[in-house]
């Protein structure tokens, strides 16, 4: 909801802005995060010499859906919506132009030199600078599967919410250049704004539910915080139906990683650090649940959804294909290749090995721990093999973004 701050206001609002701002307790970060590189130094255009050797290890399969999702988002645009590759920038028609003909390029399944003659004739490669080692940091993330019901019972006891009605989030662009690109998120106490209630609060609130609607109830506090995680998921109903569930906001705090408390305590060492080897361990520590959820401040927000999962474009996220990214660094929407190394799984739905890949992808998701340059989130979709390829990925490898050469006939 937008909030107007009347004249009687103003003095009392700036100290709160002062305040929220100093402490970090609920502005989000700045533009381009407190280490990364300025946009226009976050790819670097390269040579046709220097230019990867492109292959596709999916088969360029789904690859002309994603691009049509892109292209859906960038078509409801304004024409002179203008887009940013490192210290180039490109009008909103010509990114269009660019998809456009990789997807009908695509279509063809060209061979490996095919593919590399095509790009190198007709595009422009831009590689990330990544983080302080050169290397991008390649997560993954998936749609999780839940147990529910549209009614709370002994089993379904923990509710999804809706957005407060009591939420504010307020845009300080409006009020000075040198907050352009910040945000509080609040709730109005008397004549103040406040910081929302955090996660330990709120979980703690047993009358929260007449502030935000529960959408459903599910059966495990501890699936409940990872869909947070996720950002989107399918609640399957003790009815025989399920709805989807997508990200629509957080209370505005900042996000702090479990994974990285326990590593610091001990508990669990970095080596075998993974989503899976979190939820072992709480499940075995239940005297430590709540400790642990609480030590993350950041509570997500959820709206049902008819298709999805959504990313942040408002558009179908397609498994393999869609990655998050920091927009502030990155085009959205523009096609990317990515070279990393993904898990290999067994019979018996374990990792076997790691194994190089490569393939084409597309910015049409952000995530609140994506930021900078070196910082890349794969899409996995759902199912087993997606739940333990976001659950594990940790690699580094290098992330290009492509768009048509104006020079090129």
């Amino acid at each position: 909801m937008r909030f107007r701050i009347g004249s009687s206001l103003w003095g009392r609002f700036l100290e709160v802005v002062v305040l929220a701002l100093g402490v970090a307790a609920c502005a989000l970060p700045s533009a381009s995060g407190p280490s990364s590189p300025a946009p226009q130094k976050a790819l670097e255009r390269l040579a046709v010499k220097d230019y990867p050797v492109f292959a596709d290890d999916l088969f360029l399969d789904n690859l002309t859906y994603g691009i049509g999702k892109s292209l859906a988002y960038l078509n409801r645009l304004p024409g002179d919506r203008v887009f940013r590759f490192g210290a180039d920038t490109y009008r909103v028609d010509h990114l269009i132009r660019s998809l456009a003909r990789l997807r009908d390029f695509a279509a063809t399944r060209p061979g490996p030199q095919a593919l590399n003659q095509f790009i190198a004739a007709h595009y422009r490669v831009y590689r990330s600078v990544g983080g302080k080692n050169g290397q991008v940091l390649f997560t993954g993330y998936y749609e999780p599967d839940l147990a529910g019901s549209l009614t709370p019972d002994q089993r379904y006891r923990y509710p999804v919410y809706a957005m407060p009605s009591d939420l504010i989030t307020i845009d300080l662009a409006p009020f000075g250049d040198s907050l352009k690109g910040k945000r509080i998120v609040g709730r109005l106490q008397g004549h103040t704004v406040v910081p929302y209630p955090d996660r330990k609060a709120i979980a703690a609130d047993r009358h929260f539910s007449r502030k935000a609607r529960p959408i459903a109830w599910v059966d495990d506090r501890i699936d409940l915080f990872f869909l947070q995680i996720q950002g989107s998921g399918r609640i399957y109903l003790n009815n025989g139906d399920f709805i989807r569930v997508h990200y629509h906001g957080t209370n505005g705090r900042p996000y702090r990683s479990i994974g990285r408390l326990l590593i610091d305590q001990g508990k669990i060492p970095a080596a075998e650090m993974s989503m899976q080897r979190l939820k072992t361990y709480l499940t075995e520590h239940p005297e430590a649940v709540d400790r642990v959820l609480n030590y993350n401040p950041s509570y997500v927000f959820f709206k049902t959804e008819t298709s999805g999962p959504l990313g942040a474009l408002g558009v179908d996220l397609t498994p393999g294909r869609s990655v998050a990214v920091d927009r502030k660094v990155f085009p959205m929407a523009a096609p990317a290749y990515l070279e990393a190394r993904i898990p290999v799984i067994d019979g018996n739905g374990r990792i076997d090995r790691w194994m190089e890949f490569s393939a084409f992808a597309l910015n049409q998701d952000t995530g609140g721990a994506i930021r900078g340059p070196g910082r890349v989130d794969i899409f996995w979709g759902s199912g087993p093999y997606a739940q333990i390829a976001a659950g594990h990925m940790q690699e580094r490898g290098a992330f290009y973004l492509l768009i048509m050469d104006p020079d090129a006939p």
